[in-house]
């Protein structure tokens, strides 16, 4: 495993949509891991494919909770009911933080690392994480959702 440098917003990679993962092996599995150990570094929640530099369609979600890293390839939100109006940031976006409108709760349906696919319930917190890693797969970033930045004292 390695940790990869997280890519920073001005660099056209953030800003394009994401291919779908076609082929489930050791060189997914191996990006996967990297990608782990990259958000354990940086304290992170979420961490998406082309903030380490691949235009494939794959994030990671951990929250600090009972389910810890949720790794989440090709994922799609299929439900989403609520609003909640979070205070966001972004690994890519350092020092940047705003208000945003996101779904309070999310169903994702996603393949795991080999290949199954499996749907996932999110509510809060994870809801938020799962919708703003699925964002920069379209090559949005959170700052095009801020309804307020929050100025840093």
């Amino acid at each position: 495993m390695a940790i990869r440098e997280i890519v920073k917003q001005g660099d056209e990679v953030l800003n394009k949509k994401c291919r779908p993962v076609e082929k489930f092996d050791s060189k997914l599995w191996k990006l996967l891991d990297d990608m782990k150990e990259t958000l354990a570094d940086a304290n992170g929640v979420g961490l998406a494919a082309p903030q380490v530099g691949f235009l494939r369609r794959i994030c990671i979600v951990d929250v600090g909770d009972e389910d810890g890293v949720i790794e989440l390839i090709n994922p799609e939100i299929i439900k989403q009911s609520g609003s909640q109006r979070p205070q966001e940031g972004c690994l890519s976006c350092p020092g940047v933080w705003g208000y945003t409108e996101r779904p309070m709760n999310v169903t994702v349906r996603a393949y795991d690392r080999n290949g199954n696919v499996f749907e996932k319930d999110a509510t809060e917190l994870k809801a938020q994480a799962f919708s703003h890693e699925i964002d920069h797969l379209d090559g949005i970033l959170f700052t095009e959702k801020v309804v307020e930045f929050i100025e840093e004292e």
